[in-house]
């Protein structure tokens, strides 16, 4: 490189192409791929530093000063930055403006020390006038920013590693591939959504009746309905508290009440207009995105999570499609002001947009970064189909949906009618109100271009609300038909989608909106909530988890005190606190404050049994154990029994009698299906904790068998029986996924219990090929070299030729390079081509050092260059995959630091 270049450092390899081009020959850009250093681990910690900085890599007793290593995957990272470093003349660190951005450039700068000037470049966009303008107007690195960048960090790392032990040593862990953890964002996040689901277990539903109609007048009609009898309202759903319990005074109709009502008024089959009112409204669209805003619309309109949400909006914006997409600000510059207002003039006329432009205020208390809402990038914004070709279908759709918000924010009002009449029908000699609403739009404004979603409401407020009624006058006589009895009930709070709890966090101001995503990530992969449909539902472990926290950890779930954390780290963003005393007071305590240190020394006794029990009215307890839920069942005698809970029952859905009825439920299976001829054992089909399946038991006292039923009586029994004495274990064998405990019959379980099965010899080598069913499916051996089946059906029926067929062919994850069903240039990172594969868990990429999954709802179609750079450094950031160990109910574990 000549001498005179600016080295330009970035985040992500993705940006490096496109600023290059723009900023030219005098201009070197490389990226950093993220993060170079992060906490070390404690083995990393030289051996005269260990005791200072101890388990956290953190010397609490000296400032909390933090010990960072490089990360040995960013070695040749660093490395490329520093031969860059010695030919330049000047450095720009053009990182994101945020906290983290500003922490990363300061990383850059503790390691590379350069001897060279170093400035700031920021940009909100990647488009040449942006990028340009930045690198002419620089700035210094803000060390406010990167303190309470910092304390944040040193902040998780305190609470992690102090409070997660405590999970471990009293819950124990999760189910496999899951592990236990609790964190300042994600504890509250899982409180939120346990706390509505407690909501929902102690909701009491109410039920009331009332009357709909169909009001005609010549050929036009409309619902209507029973408002009011002789003048005293009707009760409705809101009428009602969560207790089921009325809050003011109004007319309960039950089914006879009702049913009378709607004979009556048929009888008469006539009503006439009584009173009519309208009123005229305006609405006003919505600010641009913000986002949070923007993963709440995403979620409601595109049915994206919040986290496959900004992967695509980060790869719109290192496209050079959008504006930077992590920001809290409602505002746009005047020349998006100036691009959307011309563009919605330009599709929808003149009238489109108001004489003034409009500007927001952020609503969010936490508000921060000097940047603007997303919108579309440059002066003048191009259209979603102009753009459609050169995106996938997920950044299209996305883009769509930021052009449209973009432009409505600056369109006129909307204006409505909304016209409410009342009618009035005799049943028999009581008066019978029925009223109906209609909107009408007397002109769309922002709605030509744009409507907000929102989340399920309670209730039924907006039913026919839309509705066209016809021209009418007081004292019209309108025919009724269609009179009918309705029933109704109460409904519960819903339960979170991830678009209402990111706006619940937001609300509450917890965290940030660039970490929203990755919160739900969190709680999603930890196992204390899962998704039904859209809705997030809260496991019993997570039941658990909160339970503790609350007794034990109250400050640290507490919603207001989590907010008030976001507070303090945004005063140290404003250099108002300073970081080390706000964390002595943190982790130490003061008059005010209990500190964490103090909380976790003096927690003594823990009843870990009764903090995983949740009593189900006077029926059971319910548990949460290693391999999932189940009923703690007392018998008479003082001991107890276990129920098996479905792991597709919500919490709130587990109601006495619901429980009551898996204690009283036949056990599934335990039904014999005959006898063995082979060896005389009778072939008993079982529901277990693990699935179906057949065993192999020794025939049975008549007594202990219910003929009739062919139920076998094996309740358990204690016994004493030494070791050496112990019977061996009954043959068994899971069922195939096409079988089921009801229909299986003898002879598919016999050949079930045959597997597995000697297929043949390979008549090269002389060794057995034989037919198995393992963990993870249908598959054939032969010594150490295995092969996946397409069907369970195979290990039955597969033949020796076909057998070495399959070998014949070259195994799976030994394919030369044809295999690849893409190949693309070096990795920035690696040095090494990229190839886009296909595996035995489905595609991927690869450099032949790392490889990344393809998320799923992406197209293999769709894997560009630029998508497959991203996905190989968002897995080096996360790591190595952990080892996977045996497990212990109770287990003394080093925390690993959480990486970015």
């Amino acid at each position: 490189m000549a001498h005179g270049k600016k080295l330009v450092i970035v985040e992500s390899p993705t940006k490096m192409r496109s600023i290059q081009g723009y900023l030219g020959d005098g201009y070197e850009v490389l990226s950093s791929v993220g993060h170079i250093r992060d906490l070390a681990d404690k083995k990393d910690i030289p051996a005269d530093k260990k005791q200072a900085y101890g388990k956290y890599s953190i010397d609490i007793d000296n400032g909390f000063d933090p010990y960072y290593v490089v990360n040995d995957r960013k070695t040749k990272t660093v490395a490329e930055l520093k031969r860059a470093l010695k030919d330049a003349d000047e450095v720009l660190l053009a990182t994101d403006e945020d906290r983290e951005g500003e922490a990363i450039a300061w990383h850059l700068l503790e390691v590379l020390k350069p001897k060279v000037p170093v400035r700031r470049m920021v940009f909100h966009e990647i488009t040449k006038d942006a990028i340009v303008a930045a690198a002419g107007n620089t700035r210094e690195l803000d060390l406010d920013l990167v303190d309470a960048q910092e304390t944040r960090r040193v902040l998780d790392r305190l609470y992690g590693w102090d409070v997660s032990p405590v999970l471990w040593r009293k819950i124990g862990s999760g189910r496999e591939g899951q592990t236990l953890s609790a964190g300042r964002v994600q504890s509250a996040a899982t409180r939120m959504v346990v706390d509505r689901e407690r909501e929902r277990m102690a909701f009491v539903s109410a039920s009331y009746w009332d009357v709909e109609a169909r009001a005609t007048k010549e050929a036009a009609s409309f619902t209507t309905r029973l408002a009011r009898i002789d003048g005293a309202p009707l009760a409705r759903g809101t009428d009602f508290d969560d207790r089921g319990e009325l809050t003011k005074a109004v007319v309960v109709l039950d089914e006879e009440a009702a049913r009378e009502l709607a004979a009556a008024i048929e009888s008469t089959g006539r009503a006439s207009v009584a009173s009519i009112e309208a009123k005229p409204g305006t609405r006003s669209p919505k600010a641009p995105f913000t986002t949070s805003t923007m993963q709440q619309e995403a979620g409601r309109k595109l049915s994206m999570s919040a986290k496959h949400a900004m992967s695509v909006a980060q790869r719109l914006y290192e496209k050079g499609y959008i504006t930077y997409m992590r920001t809290d600000s409602t505002a746009l510059s005047a020349q998006a002001v100036q691009a959307a207002r011309a563009q919605a003039v330009a599709l929808y006329g003149d009238r489109a947009v108001p004489a003034n432009p409009r500007s927001y205020r952020n609503k969010s208390k936490n508000a921060q970064e000097a940047h603007e809402a997303i919108r579309p990038s440059g002066e003048h914004f191009r259209t979603p189909s102009s753009v459609a070709s050169a995106l996938d279908r997920d950044e299209a759709r996305l883009y769509d949906l930021i052009w449209k918000r973009t432009i409505a924010s600056q369109m006129s009002d909307a204006k409505y009618e909304t016209t409410t009449v009342t009618l009035d029908a005799d049943a028999g000699g009581r008066t019978a109100s029925f009223t109906a609403s209609g909107t009408v739009y007397t002109f769309k404004g922002f709605l030509e271009a744009y409507e907000e979603g929102r989340d399920e409401r309670r209730g039924d407020a907006d039913k026919d609300s839309d509705q066209s009624l016809p021209a009418l006058a007081v004292g019209d006589v309108l025919a009724l038909r269609d009179v009918e009895p309705k029933g109704h009930a109460t409904s519960p709070k819903p339960r979170y989608t991830e678009a209402s709890l990111v706006k619940a966090l937001e609300e509450k101001g917890i965290g940030r909106p660039s970490t929203f995503a990755s919160i739900i990530d969190v709680i999603l992969t930890r196992g204390y909530v899962t998704k039904r449909g859209q809705a997030l539902v809260p496991s019993w472990l997570a039941f658990s988890v909160v339970r503790l926290l609350e007794q034990h950890f109250a400050d640290l779930v507490d919603y207001d005190f989590t907010a008030a954390l976001e507070d303090d780290l945004d005063a140290i963003a404003r250099g108002e606190q300073q970081r080390v005393a706000w964390l002595n007071d943190f982790y130490f305590g003061s008059e005010e404050h209990v500190g964490l240190r103090r909380i976790v020394d003096n927690l003594g006794d823990i009843d870990a049994r009764e903090l995983n029990a949740t009593r189900i009215g006077d029926v059971a307890t319910l548990r949460f154990g290693k391999y999932g839920p189940y009923l703690d069942v007392p018998n008479p005698d003082g001991t107890s029994r276990i129920v098996n809970v479905p792991d597709d029952l919500a919490p709130d859905e587990l109601t006495p009698a619901r429980a009551q009825e898996l204690i009283d439920a036949p056990v599934a299976g335990d039904r014999v299906l005959g006898e063995n001829p082979a060896n005389g054992k009778l072939v008993v089909v079982k529901d277990g904790r693990f699935g179906p399946y057949v065993q192999e038991v020794d025939p049975v006292d008549p007594d202990a068998a219910d003929q009739s039923t062919g139920v076998v009586d094996e309740a358990p029994k204690k016994t004493t029986r030494k070791k050496a004495d112990a019977a061996p274990k009954p043959r068994t064998a899971s069922l195939f996924k096409t079988m089921t405990v009801d229909t299986i019959d003898l002879d598919q379980a016999l050949q079930v219990l045959s597997l597995p099965r000697v297929v043949g010899v390979d008549p090269e080598s002389g060794v057995e090929i034989t037919a198995q069913n393992g963990r993870y499916g249908p598959y054939l051996k032969k010594g150490t070299d295995s092969r996946t089946l397409q069907s369970e059906q195979q290990l039955l029926t597969l033949t020796l030729e076909e057998a070495l067929a399959i070998y014949a062919q070259p195994k799976y994850g030994a394919r030369g390079a044809s295999s690849a069903l893409k190949e693309f240039e070096a990795d920035p990172t690696s040095g090494k081509p990229i190839k886009l594969k296909d595996g035995r868990f489905g595609p991927y990429v690869t450099d032949g050092e790392t490889n990344a999954t393809i998320p799923r709802g992406e197209s293999v179609d769709e894997v560009t260059f630029e998508r497959a750079v991203q996905l190989l450094a968002d897995k080096r950031a996360k790591g190595p995959a952990p080892k996977r160990t045996a497990r212990r109910t109770t287990t003394t574990r080093k925390p690993a630091a959480k990486k970015k």
